[in-house]
């Protein structure tokens, strides 16, 4: 019965899945980019870049000129 006793002991992280890999949800562009730069694995790295896509462009405000 030695099976079910991880969910006993294991602690809950908002960040972390039920199997241990990581939540690319809540993360922003910043926190993306840095884990597509620090990750080895072909997988992991796709998966990081479609969540990258899935995120609309950050707006840059446009500069409006004023006349003087």
């Amino acid at each position: 019965m030695a099976a079910g006793q991880n969910q006993r002991n294991r602690k809950n992280d908002p960040m972390v899945s039920k199997t241990g890999k990581a939540k690319l949800g809540p993360l922003n562009l910043a926190q993306l980019s840095k884990l597509l730069e620090s990750s080895t694995k072909p997988k992991e790295k796709a998966k990081i870049q479609r969540a990258l896509n899935k995120r609309p462009p950050v707006a840059v405000p446009a500069e409006t000129k004023v006349a003087a």
